[in-house]
C-alpha cells in the first residue's frame, strides 16, 4: 500500500474531532491551539503537575515542547508522557534548542530516556545534538551549517536513522526540505514556502498537526507515514498562504493568519493531490 492511498485522514480527524494534550511553550501556544482546531482536532494545555495523569487520561494524543522550558514544567512532561506511554498514546517530543545549552540538551536526552515518544520532531541542528551531543543550534532555529540542503540530505537522513533506531521513534527533520524516517522506511517531503520560517511556531503547529494525524491515522498506515502526510499537510498550507500573502500585498503577520485560515480549509483530495513526497 502506497503513502498516497491514505485518503481519509483529514475526514477522520474532522469526523473523531482528538483530544490532543499540548505541553507547550507560552510563547506560541495560542497558535498551536488554533492550527488543531484548524484540522478539526481538539486542543488542550494543561501542564501543572496536579492534573497531568488525568488530562492524558482522556486524551487521544500528547506533545511536548520544551521552547519554555522551566524545572516544573520538565517534570509534568516526564510525568504525562509516562501516563501515555502506559496508555500506548502517540507522543509527539519537539526538542526546541536541544544543544543550545546544558539544562535544556540533558532534559531532552531524560525525556528520551523516561517514556516513548512516536515522533521526534526537529531541525537539524536539534536532532544532530540529540545524535552526536553537538551544542551547535542557534538559539531554537538551526545553524546555517547544518540547513538542510541537496548536498546534506543524505548526511542528515543518516543521523535520523540513527535516532530512531535507538529510540524506536519516528524522527522528523524539518527545514527547507524534510526527512522523515523510523530507520527502514524514510521520505522527503518537498512542500512548503520559506515564509513559514519567518514566522515564530510553524514548527510547534507542525508539532499538533502531527499529533492529530497518528491519533487518528488509518489501518496499516504506519506512523512513518502519518508524519510525513501531516508535513505535507502543513507545506501545502504554506503554499497557499504565500499565495494570499502576496495577492494581499501583505506581510508575515497576514501570513500566519492565512496558513491558519488554509488549514481550516484542507481537504484530503487536495492533501494527496499535493503532496510531494519522495520515497528516499
Amino acid at each position: 500500500m502506497s503513502i498516497q492511498s491514505h485518503t481519509q485522514i483529514i475526514s477522520n480527524i474532522r469526523r473523531e474531532s482528538p483530544l490532543i494534550h499540548c505541553i507547550t511553550n507560552y510563547v506560541t501556544a495560542n497558535d498551536v491551539a488554533n492550527m488543531l482546531l484548524a484540522v478539526g482536532g481538539s486542543p488542550i494545555m494543561a501542564d501543572g503537575m496536579m492534573e497531568v495523569e488525568e488530562i492524558v487520561g482522556i486524551s487521544r494524543g500528547l506533545m511536548v515542547n520544551i521552547g519554555t522550558l522551566n524545572e516544573n514544567k520538565l517534570e509534568s512532561m516526564v510525568k504525562a508522557g509516562k501516563k501515555a506511554g502506559e496508555l500506548g498514546l502517540p507522543v509527539v517530543f519537539d526538542p526546541v534548542g536541544a544543544g543550545a545549552g546544558k539544562f535544556r540538551t540533558k532534559a531532552a536526552l531524560r525525556i528520551l530516556n523516561e517514556f516513548p515518544c512516536r515522533v521526534i520532531r526537529g531541525n537539524a541542528s536539534e536532532i544532530k545534538a540529540l545524535v552526536c551531543g553537538t551544542a551547535s543550534t542557534g538559539g531554537v532555529d538551526a545553524e546555517k551549517k547544518d540547513r538542510l540542503e541537496e548536498e546534506n540530505l543524505d548526511y542528515f537522513l543518516e543521523l535520523g536513522k540513527q535516532l530512531s533506531r535507538k529510540t524506536g521513534a519516528v524522527t522528523a527533520i524539518t527545514g527547507a526540505a524534510d526527512l522523515v524516517t523510523d530507520g527502514t522506511q524514510s521520505f522527503i517531503i518537498r512542500n512548503g514556502d520559506p515564509a513559514m520560517g519567518r514566522i515564530t511556531g510553524s514548527g510547534c503547529m507542525l508539532d499538533g498537526i502531527i499529533a492529530a494525524f497518528c491519533a487518528c491515522g488509518e489501518e496499516g498506515c504506519s506512523a512513518t507515514e502519518l508524519t510525513a502526510l501531516a508535513i505535507a499537510a502543513e507545506g501545502i498550507c504554506g503554499e497557499t498562504a504565500a499565495e494570499k500573502m502576496a495577492e494581499a500585498g501583505a506581510g508575515t503577520g497576514s501570513f500566519r493568519m492565512y496558513l491558519i485560515d488554509a488549514m481550516s480549509r484542507l481537504t484530503d483530495e487536495r492533501l494527496m493531490g499535493g503532496a510531494e513526497i519522495e520515497i528516499r
